[in-house]
C-alpha cells in the first residue's frame, strides 16, 4: 500500500525505523551501517531504506524539517506500514553551556510552541514524552558503548529564526536543555497510536555560545548517535 508520500509496499519497511531529518543522512546511515540495504522510497526525494543490522531488519527514512513534515511521515509509517518503534536521530541546538558540540541527548520529553496537539481536542495541555522502554534501552546502549548522554527535556519549535535572541533563556530557566523542530509531533503520534517513540539528538550548534557544525559534519559525523539507535532494533 503506497501513500502520497511513500511508494513502499506493505512489508518493505521494518517495525523499527530510524528517522533522521535529512534524507541524505538516511542514505548515509543505510550505506554505512546496514547490510544489503534496499531503497523503498524516493517520493519527493525523501529517501527510505531497509536493511539488516546484526541479524535484525531495520529501516531508515528521512522525515524532513518541522512538525508538519515528521507528523505526516511518522503517521503513515505507523498507520499504513505497521511500524512499532520510531527513533528520531537528529541534530539540535543547545540551550546550556554545559552541552558541547557533538554531545548526545536522549529526549525524555518535549515542550513546544506548536499547536499540533490541538487536533486531539484535549481539555488541557498534553505532555509529550518518550516511550520508557526505548529510553531505558537507549541509556543502557550508551553505557555499554561508553558514550556519555544527557537525558532531559527539550523544546520542539515551529520557529527557526526568531527576532528575540534571548528567548531561549526563558526555556533554559525551566531546565529545557536544547531545541529542535520535530519531536513533539512524533511523540504525539506515537502516544495516540500506542506505539513507541524516542528522539536521540546530537548537539550541532550552541545557542548559548554560538558554536556550530557544518552541514557535512551533521550528515556524516554523528556516528555515536547512530550506534546507540541501531542497538534498539
Amino acid at each position: 500500500m503506497s501513500t502520497p508520500h511513500n511508494s513502499a509496499k506493505m512489508g518493505d519497511i521494518a517495525e523499527t525505523v530510524l528517522l533522521p531529518g535529512d534524507p541524505l543522512r538516511a542514505k548515509f546511515v543505510a550505506e554505512t551501517y546496514l547490510k544489503d540495504p534496499v531503497q523503498f522510497n524516493a517520493v519527493r526525494n525523501m529517501l527510505g531504506y531497509t536493511g539488516v543490522y546484526k541479524g535484525k531488519k531495520v529501516s531508515v527514512m528521512g522525515s524532513g524539517m518541522g512538525v508538519p513534515s515528521i507528523g505526516i511521515y511518522s503517521y503513515e509509517l505507523i498507520h499504513f506500514y505497521g511500524v512499532k518503534n520510531l527513533i528520531r536521530v537528529g541534530s539540535c541546538g543547545s540551550y546550556t553551556k554545559d552541552l558541547k558540540l557533538y554531545d548526545i541527548i536522549l529526549a525524555m520529553g518535549a515542550c513546544t510552541n506548536s499547536s499540533y496537539s490541538n487536533q486531539y481536542k484535549l481539555p488541557g495541555t498534553f505532555s509529550a514524552i518518550a516511550s520508557w522502554d526505548l529510553l531505558y534501552k537507549a541509556k543502557q546502549s550508551a553505557e555499554k558503548q561508553n558514550i556519555d548522554v544527557k537525558v532531559g527535556n527539550i523544546l520542539t519549535s515551529d520557529v527557526f529564526y526568531t527576532p528575540d535572541a534571548d528567548e531561549y533563556k526563558k526555556w533554559a530557566g525551566m531546565n529545557v536543555i536544547a531545541v529542535e523542530m520535530e519531536t513533539y509531533a512524533l511523540y504525539c503520534n506515537a502516544a495516540n497510536a500506542g506505539v513507541n517513540a524516542l528522539t536521540i539528538l546530537t548537539v550541532s550548534d550552541s545557542i548559548a555560545t554560538g558554536e556550530k557544525t557544518t552541514p557535512e559534519e551533521r550528515e556524516k559525523g554523528f556516528t555515536n548517535m547512530m550506534g546507540i539507535a541501531l542497538e534498539l532494533a
